[in-house]
């Protein structure tokens, strides 16, 4: 076996709030012999997600820190070029977390077998069929408990998870749903594509002024991505027994101090609220159910999705960045 080279993306300093380019790096690895019972996967595309910046953070939380000066890890998606393993041959499509890079190479343990939905791009398995996908539905189901009849709001509802968590809240039942976002052709986007009966641009004015107008009934669940002034205005509409999953608060991401908290959260016991954070890897057993349930509705034409294609490993950082500030539409992935 001829050797092999790795270009891999690392993380070589802390940011104090916002990152910025100097706070990676790019080096090129040789890559050892396949042992036994190891892969090697040309990835074809790479995830970046917000929750990657609270990675980037030396703070204890749900996942490790990134390490300094070693390559950072996220979802990816490739082919099996080579295999010393009786689970995989060449050419298998597989799904694993040794993003970052352009080659990886692992126990097989560490792949999983893409379960192919026909059409479907295999950038979509990181995303609306993938993690984004599952993060979405078990908000929806395991975490708010979405009832058939329930109005819902989502924050930032014009990303990869915000935007399938609003088709998903539709085919589930609930009788309205409204969004956020922050640019005027993405409430445009939200409206007109994404089945959001209405939808407010947060930079227009305060969100708590702007809720109330577009939910005069008030809301039952509230799916937030956000945080922030989006979570306390949310409480301030939820009808009685609402529920939130917390799924992400980044408006916060890159403070450089703590922000205040709502200034609401009495209401929790006068109107008998749920507020419940979660990340996706706890609910594992719900899985099944959600590869079945949106596999049916895509390749019934039910689901609509957007990306953002990033080209070359080489503007991963740029990517990510741009995503952060909100200059992505729907799910941003890199194609190596």
């Amino acid at each position: 076996m001829t050797q092999a080279t790795s270009t891999q993306i690392q993380l070589v300093s802390r940011p104090a709030g916002w990152p910025v380019p100097q706070n990676f790096r790019t080096v090129t690895v040789d890559l050892p012999p396949l042992a036994p019972g190891q892969v090697r996967v040309r990835n074809d595309y790479i995830s970046v997600d917000p929750y990657m910046r609270g990675r980037m953070n030396d703070a204890e939380s749900y996942t490790p820190p990134f390490a300094l000066g070693e390559t950072m890890t996220g979802g990816a998606v490739g082919h099996v070029i080579a295999s010393q393993s009786d689970r995989f041959a060449e050419g298998d499509l597989v799904i694993h977390p040794l993003g970052w890079r352009d080659v990886a190479q692992g126990p097989a343990e560490a792949f999983s077998p893409v379960q192919e939905v026909p059409g479907a791009a295999e950038s979509l398995y990181l995303g609306l069929l993938g993690m984004t996908g599952r993060t979405a539905y078990v908000g929806l189901t395991a975490v708010a408990g979405l009832r058939p009849g329930d109005t819902v709001f989502v924050s930032g509802a014009a990303g990869a998870v915000g935007s399938a968590a609003g088709q998903f809240a539709r085919l589930l039942g609930a009788s309205r749903v409204v969004g956020s976002a922050g640019s005027a052709r993405k409430v445009e986007l939200l409206t007109g594509r994404y089945w959001f009966d209405a939808a407010l641009n947060y930079k227009d004015a305060p969100v708590r002024e702007q809720l109330p107008a577009l939910i005069p009934e008030g809301i039952d669940v509230y799916y937030d991505n956000v945080g922030g002034d989006h979570l306390e205005a949310a409480i301030d509409v939820m009808n009685r027994d609402g529920r939130a999953a917390l799924c992400g608060s980044i408006s916060g991401y890159n403070a450089e101090k703590p922000t205040p908290g709502p200034d609401n959260l009495h209401m929790l016991t006068t109107k008998g609220l749920m507020l419940k954070g979660f990340t996706v890897g706890f609910y594992q057993d719900r899985f099944a159910e959600f590869q079945q349930k949106v596999a049916e509705w895509f390749t019934a034409g039910r689901l609509v999705h957007d990306e953002t294609v990033v080209e070359g490993l080489d503007h991963a950082v740029d990517g990510f960045l741009d995503m952060m500030r909100g200059g992505n539409i729907g799910k941003t992935v890199v194609k190596i």
